[in-house]
């Protein structure tokens, strides 16, 4: 399998393979395939027996698929984990690896929409059999639902002045595409307009692919894919993702931990899964020299007891 740097340069790539622990004749998942980088260091240490089967929704995806008969590609979301693996008589598995969030080259062809660097029409669908995009988002959510989404999503600061104002814009001015949305907007951004776009986009982003959704659903599979001492490795982006991956490792819920509880203790699913480490890893200096797209990078690994 031929690796192609200008797609996606795989993020934590041997702390990953020293957190999964590959043994020659294992049987493992990539759920997010992307430029094949993950993939083709673990399909190298695999031995004849070994196999590696690789999800990844995003039809751009296949073209960084070279023939392998150990490797088994499933062009579908991760959040159907265990249904594909049981469909194709795939499982339990020695470990799972999951690269959340948007790719290089997703932000790097400009007619995505992903990127506030190009003009292209505000689209962000990953998968692109499906209809919803993002600027249906824009065009048709109730202002107190966009509210919510930059701010829970975004973390944007005045997010409800921003609902607001492409409420009552849409109605008169285009807003389909990067350029006519970022120029119609303009007059209500806070602080750097870089830095508050990104996270205008990455709350648009979430929304129309259902990230997060997609990454409890796949977290839930887990236990039931997973064989008892194999491993779960997790890199996320930003911190809802990181929280998420955090609670469900910890406790096997996704609800914030409670300190205290005045009508006795906090109450929660008994985990299969035990965390391998106590920190998340984060990429060393020569990575974030060589790639600072990685800075923002956090890798949880657990272990299915």
């Amino acid at each position: 399998m031929e690796e192609k740097d200008s797609y996606h340069e795989p993020v934590l790539l041997q702390e990953v393979i020293d957190a999964l622990a590959i043994r020659a004749n294992g049987l493992y998942v990539d759920c997010t395939f992307g430029g094949g980088g993950h993939a083709k260091r673990i399909l190298s240490l695999l031995g004849s027996e070994g196999r590696l089967v690789a999800f990844d929704q995003d039809a751009d995806a296949l073209q960084n698929m070279q023939p392998d008969p150990r490797l088994l590609f499933l062009p579908h979301n991760f959040r159907h984990l265990e249904r594909f693996l049981r469909l194709h008589k795939t499982g339990p598995v020695d470990g799972v690896l999951a690269d959340l969030g948007v790719s290089s080259h997703q932000l790097d062809k400009a007619d995505r929409g992903f990127s506030t660097r190009f003009e292209a029409d505000l689209d962000m669908r990953m998968d692109r059999r499906q209809t919803l995009t993002a600027y249906d988002v824009i065009q048709t959510y109730p202002e107190e639902k966009l509210h919510k989404l930059f701010e829970q999503y975004g973390e944007v600061t005045n997010a409800k002045t921003l609902a607001h104002t492409i409420v009552a814009v849409r109605r008169k001015t285009s807003l389909q595409s990067v350029n006519n949305f970022k120029t119609a907007l303009y007059k209500v951004v806070k602080g750097n307009p870089h830095k508050y776009f990104a996270q205008v986009f990455q709350a648009l982003r979430i929304e129309v692919n259902d990230e997060l959704g997609a990454l409890r659903e796949m977290l839930q599979q887990l236990p039931a894919v997973l064989k008892p001492g194999a491993r779960a490795a997790i890199i996320t982006f930003h911190s809802l993702e990181d929280r998420i991956v955090k609670n469900f490792f910890k406790r096997g819920d996704f609800e914030p931990e409670q300190d205290s509880n005045p009508f006795g203790q906090h109450e929660s699913k008994k985990s299969l899964l035990e965390p391998l480490y106590k920190k998340p890893v984060l990429p060393g200096k020569e990575e974030l020299q060589r790639n600072p797209r990685s800075g923002s990078a956090k890798l949880r690994v657990a272990v299915r007891k």
